[in-house]
């Protein structure tokens, strides 16, 4: 009788009333907390368990570490005029005019160790400059 008057909402006295939905939200909240903490748990366990990487992979980078080490010197010693008329004409076919309309004053080398998408942004951006 006194459940049946707190799930109709008739002869229940305010404190009754409160006391439940107090309970009610107390119990959802433990729960929803609980499993948060559970789930926080369980991926901490997978990053200590899948942190260590194969030895296939450890191999693969070494190799790469030795490759790169070994890797050919460039010749600096590139005749700068030709290096110059090589960047008059990129710079005049992107722009498409003349190199008679351009004067480089100076130029200087970029690091091309970009990775490929930051590669394709960077064309992108000029490209839509233009």
């Amino acid at each position: 009788m006194y459940s049946d008057g707190l799930l109709t909402g008739q002869n229940v006295s305010l404190s009754d009333a409160l006391v439940t939905g107090g309970t009610t939200t107390l119990v959802g909240l433990s729960i929803v907390f609980s499993v948060l903490i559970i789930l926080m748990i369980v991926l901490m366990l997978f990053k200590l368990i899948f942190r260590q990487k194969p030895k296939a992979q450890q191999v693969a980078v070494q190799s790469a570490k030795v490759q790169e080490q070994q890797a050919p010197v460039i010749d600096d010693n590139v005749d700068e005029t030709e290096l110059v008329a090589v960047l008059a004409a990129a710079v005049a076919a992107s722009l498409n005019t003349s190199t008679y309309n351009l004067k480089i004053k100076s130029y200087r080398r970029i690091d091309n160790k970009m990775p490929a998408w930051n590669k394709a942004g960077v064309t992108e951006t000029i490209n839509s400059r233009f």
